[in-house]
């Protein structure tokens, strides 16, 4: 895998009595692999803001770690078959939220890695919604055939 990346995160949330809802941040960014793990660094904007977010994205066979600090603060941990809890810092207020993964998927081929995360969303210790991320990772120059 290239050092610069496309970078496609997809997310599903299904909650109590209510329709699925899906979001999808496609973004440039940077790519390394150190120690059996997975790296990628990319800068997030949010709509109505000026200010940055800044993300990492650490993950491996089974445990996936997202950490966001700028406009957005957040280090969330999707380790497998855990709950973990976390306070998500945006500029509306803070969320204390509990992620229960039940499951991670990585898989690797020559130019793309794609990942798959399986997890129950608690915001203030109520059930919110089961959720699933998918990632993919493509050398930039092949982005087009990102799918």
């Amino acid at each position: 895998m290239t050092k610069e990346i496309i970078l496609s995160i997809k997310g599903l949330q299904t909650g109590v009595d209510e329709d699925a809802q899906g979001t999808e941040v496609i973004a440039l960014a940077d790519y390394y692999k150190k120690n059996d793990s997975h790296y990628v660094i990319y800068e997030e904007l949010t709509e109505g803001f000026s200010e940055t977010t800044r993300s990492r994205i650490k993950f491996n066979d089974s445990c996936m770690e997202v950490s966001k600090k700028g406009l957005i603060n957040v280090h969330m941990i999707f380790d497998k078959n855990k709950k973990n809890m976390t306070s998500y810092v945006t500029p509306y207020g803070n969320i204390f939220i509990g992620i229960d993964t039940e499951s991670i998927l990585v898989k690797e081929e020559e130019n793309r890695i794609k990942v798959e995360v399986y997890y129950a969303l608690e915001a203030n210790y109520q059930h919110l919604a089961n959720c699933r991320i998918e990632m993919q990772l493509a050398p930039r120059e092949d982005g087009i055939r990102l799918a």
